[in-house]
């Protein structure tokens, strides 16, 4: 159980939490500011609707009437204070549900992201054994996993796929899902990932959910390609192997992470979580900073 969690449980009495040894439970939190309910907190986030172009105009979404967009900087509010994932993740914003409150036990949501390493060559898309691939990523759990924990997060582990890789030639788009296990979280999380690619680099749909949620996510994300396009002049179909930069990998290291390692540990292969939200639903976001403060007094 990370330092935030104690914390938040430390300060709202009622938070039914599993109890902590008095060793271990840190110092009160103190705050003057009121806490905030889940609500308040969702009626922060302005939900844009209709055609969005994403920052940097790689894209555009064209939603329908059942979902709603969240600029980056709501998108991480969501991640960061809703979900209870390490702060400094950049992305090009939220898709998520109207049916269903993000912070609710079957809330999910869409995080969109763009990464420029160049043109992907999809030569490879036969040969790769997926199951080796897997093993090697979860040897990697012991090294990130001791980051983490300096960090004062819990562990975090890759138990397999819950959809294995598989490559869609026509449309040139990646699909995977992998089931995550926080030591601190009474649920596995879901990440099912969608990679098109395009002409110098790959739009990221990362679809974060409860586990029991799998048959929803599948049902729904073709919805969410359906909306979802590289604008004109950015297609897979109009690179230029004159003029255009070549990525150095290609789609075994794209499921593994590719060289995203220089965005930093926590984003290295696109994981996010859902520990958090139970807080959130019980009304005690505001006691967040206080703790974050308190929190990264203590790293290291």
């Amino acid at each position: 159980m990370n330092y935030l969690r104690l914390l938040v449980a430390a300060a709202v009495l009622s938070l039914p939490v599993a109890p902590v040894h008095a060793s271990t439970a840190p110092a009160p939190v103190e705050t003057s500011a009121p806490a905030e309910t889940a609500e308040h907190f969702l009626a922060s986030l302005k939900q844009q609707t209709g055609t969005i172009t994403l920052p940097g105009g790689i894209a555009t979404l064209k939603l329908n009437d059942e979902f709603y967009y969240l600029d980056p900087k709501d998108s991480e509010r969501l991640l960061t204070d809703g979900w209870g994932n390490p702060p400094g993740f950049s992305t090009l914003g939220m898709i998520v549900p109207k049916a269903v409150s993000p912070l609710s036990a079957r809330g999910w949501g869409v995080i969109v992201s763009y990464k420029d390493d160049g043109h992907i060559s999809d030569e490879d898309a036969a040969k790769i054994d997926y199951a080796e691939l897997l093993k090697q990523m979860q040897e990697d759990d012991a090294e990130d996993n001791q980051e983490r924990q300096k960090q004062g997060y819990a562990g975090l582990h890759l138990l397999g796929w819950a959809e294995p890789p598989h490559y869609d030639q026509q449309s040139h788009k990646m699909y995977w899902a992998r089931e995550l296990k926080a030591d601190d979280a009474e649920q596995n999380t879901l990440n099912y990932s969608i990679r098109v690619l395009g002409r110098e680099g790959v739009l990221e749909l990362n679809a974060v959910a409860a586990m029991a949620d799998l048959p929803t996510i599948k049902q729904e994300l073709p919805k969410v390609l359906a909306f979802t396009n590289f604008t004109d002049g950015n297609l897979y179909t109009d690179y230029n192997p004159g003029t255009d930069k070549l990525a150095s990998y290609g789609l075994a290291a794209l499921v593994a992470g590719g060289i995203a390692g220089k965005a930093g540990l926590f984003a290295k292969i696109g994981i996010f979580l859902l520990a958090a939200k139970k807080f959130l639903v019980i009304g005690v976001i505001a006691l967040l900073a206080g703790a974050r403060k308190f929190f990264n007094r203590h790293k290291g």
